[in-house]
């Protein structure tokens, strides 16, 4: 309770100006709370009908997801809407602390990285950095354990494309031997058609570290990378994917109930977490179907995203339609007077070169920058561009 509902409550038994006082507040200031009643009211409505089409977003029953946070929640929201019907992060993170819908926060330790001493080690490509400036040109993996009711455990080894967070491979078994990774490493070989050059960064574990490993990378032309021992932050991506597989899929509960269940979880969720999951990475787009078109001057991490027509004659308003071979190679570069680059992910059809203006600005200062980079190009004059 505020000290001016303490006020408003008690005020049939004694005055205002004493109770103020013996409270520490003005009068003038409970009086404008007092008057501001109304809108206060009004807002607090509209926050329970938010509440209401969170909670929407978070039913599995309706097409949403348990596992949705506020950032995932306001993308959810802001999806195809007009900007007067936008909502702001902050306001969805508050409405669901205070209506108590938190997304999944879980953790759990369980160590299946092995070391095994006599096998040969590789150096450190990654160093932590895990961007990529294409796709199929640095991967990580781990192996993470599936608890099963019954005592036991399946086990997960996944191939993770570090550019746009795609899950290329991955294999699901019951042990942990070096067939459950090659079989992983294959799966994205397939799923690729080729990866000469690429380079894939594990742990230490006696699995990646295995001759039969080794010579597999050797055969598909893969590049080994492994981190330090005993640090989880060397191989951070495949850790934090681990991690939001366990907590959407378990959602607090210990354990599937059998193999069966598991299996077929572990499916549908790298289903949907490759092509209808909204990702962070992405800008809270899907890993594939979409473009991420960064504003000139900004550094590449900065991606701005924006649906991708399927068609010509769905084509954006502006947008020229580039020939694309519709597969087999998931991103395709254009790069355009004035530096902007346009990135489209496979599956698509056609790739799609936006006009100069035609991005999603998030903030004011987004804004702000963008009208400084158009006065920079307007001084530059025609013909010209300003310095990268």
């Amino acid at each position: 309770m505020s000290r001016f509902q303490f006020v408003a409550d008690h005020r049939h038994a004694f005055e205002v100006k004493r109770l103020c006082q013996s409270v520490e507040v003005s009068r003038s200031s409970f009086y404008a709370w007092e008057t501001a009643a109304p809108g206060r009211a009004e807002r607090a409505a509209a926050d329970a009908a938010l509440a209401e089409q969170i909670k929407a977003v978070q039913d599995p029953k309706q097409g949403g997801d348990r596992a949705y946070g506020a950032p995932r929640v306001t993308a959810e929201l802001n999806d195809g809407v007009t900007l007067q019907d936008r909502v702001n992060h902050k306001r969805v993170a508050r409405v669901m602390r205070s209506h108590h819908l938190p997304g999944l926060r879980l953790r759990r330790r369980v160590r299946t990285t092995v070391p095994e001493p006599a096998n040969a080690k590789a150096q450190d490509l990654v160093k932590r950095d895990f961007t990529a400036p294409a796709p199929n040109v640095r991967y990580v993996g781990d192996i993470t354990y599936l608890p099963l009711a019954c005592g036991q455990n399946l086990y997960l080894a996944t191939v993770i494309d570090c550019y746009s967070r795609r899950l290329v491979g991955w294999a699901v078994a019951d042990h942990m031997r070096t067939d459950l990774i090659t079989t992983a490493l294959l799966d994205a070989a397939s799923t690729r058609g080729n990866l000469t050059g690429a380079i894939f960064h594990g742990d230490h574990g006696a699995q990646y570290t295995s001759r039969a490993y080794a010579e597999l990378c050797t055969k598909l032309g893969v590049r080994q990378s492994m981190g330090a021992v005993g640090s989880s932050a060397d191989n951070a991506l495949a850790e934090s994917f681990n991690a939001t597989l366990k907590r959407e899929l378990l959602q607090g509960a210990a354990a599937w109930s059998d193999e069966l269940s598991c299996r077929r979880d572990i499916f549908r969720w790298a289903t949907r977490y490759n092509t209808r999951r909204r990702h962070s990475w992405c800008g809270q787009q899907a890993v594939r179907g979409h473009v991420r078109v960064p504003v000139g001057g900004h550094r590449m991490s900065h991606w701005w995203p924006a649906k991708v027509p399927t068609s010509r004659s769905s084509c954006l308003p502006g947008a020229e339609a580039l020939s694309g071979d519709g597969g087999g190679v998931e991103a395709s570069t254009v790069h355009r007077p004035g530096g902007s680059i346009v990135v489209c992910e496979e599956a698509v059809g056609r790739h799609h070169r936006l006009p100069r203006g035609r991005h999603v600005s998030r903030s004011r200062g987004d804004l702000r920058r963008h009208a400084q980079d158009r006065e920079a190009d307007r001084r530059a004059g025609p013909g010209r561009c300003r310095a990268g």
